[in-house]
């Protein structure tokens, strides 16, 4: 998809203000983000005008704001994960904390809000630690995304029920194949769960609709409605 991206604005609202950037794309919507650093980003049409985008952000504004303080309260510097007792980590939807603990045996369980890693090996390896707890996120994402995905698909009223894959995508949370099979990004076991569906649904509806038309999106809408602010969550939660 060809985009550009502009310098950063100024956006005044009353005495509330914020910078941003615009990235215009070949698309027919407006699109809003704010990520754990604070970056505002807006995704328009190529030939939308200024006045449209003020108009935009007016509208948004206090969701912006809300964004920004959680953001700036929970904000903290960005470093590599070493799997040890006090980092947190996200399960669908919900942060939780790590406890990395001796055991006789590995393994991974979710007890009263806190993730625990019971290890044979030193509670200090974070090589075990982080394959622990990875096997644990796939052994949780298929049971999950299969489970939602036969729960969306009703809605649809398909012939045939689509086949699901999970595969890391590193700028798609889906995808759709001819030959009806969806796939899906193993790093949505992080989201909510109304995310997931969302992205199911959202593939669910290339069944009909190849491209993202206006036939599409009223599919989307009628499929899943308030599909925008579900989206718009689960950029801010994962990027």
């Amino acid at each position: 998809m060809n985009s550009s991206l502009e310098p950063k604005r100024i956006f005044n609202f009353g005495s509330y203000k914020c910078e941003y950037v615009v990235v215009r794309q070949k698309r027919k919507t407006l699109g809003l983000s704010i990520g754990p650093d604070l970056n505002i980003c807006i995704k328009c049409p190529q030939a939308t005008t200024e006045e449209r985008i003020e108009a935009f952000l007016k509208r948004k504004w206090l969701w912006l704001k809300k964004q920004q303080t959680f953001f700036s309260k929970y904000q903290k510097k960005v470093y590599r994960k070493e799997y040890v007792s006090g980092e947190s980590f996200y399960y669908l939807g919900r942060q939780y904390q790590l406890v990395v603990k001796s055991s006789k045996k590995d393994r991974v369980r979710l007890d009263r809000g806190k993730i625990f890693i019971e290890t044979t090996k030193e509670v200090r390896n974070s090589k075990l630690n982080e394959r622990l707890l990875n096997q644990w996120y796939q052994s949780r994402t298929e049971d999950v995304f299969l489970g939602r995905l036969e729960a969306v698909s009703k809605g649809f009223r398909l012939p045939t029920a689509p086949e699901l894959g999970i595969r890391e995508m590193s700028k798609r949370w889906g995808s759709y194949l001819k030959q009806k099979r969806i796939i899906l990004n193993p790093r949505l076991i992080m989201a909510p769960k109304e995310c997931i569906d969302y992205v199911i649904a959202h593939e669910l509806c290339h069944f009909k609709y190849k491209n993202h038309d206006d036939a599409f999106y009223r599919l989307l809408e009628s499929k899943f409605p308030g599909w925008k602010k579900t989206k718009e969550k689960l950029e801010c939660l994962l990027g």
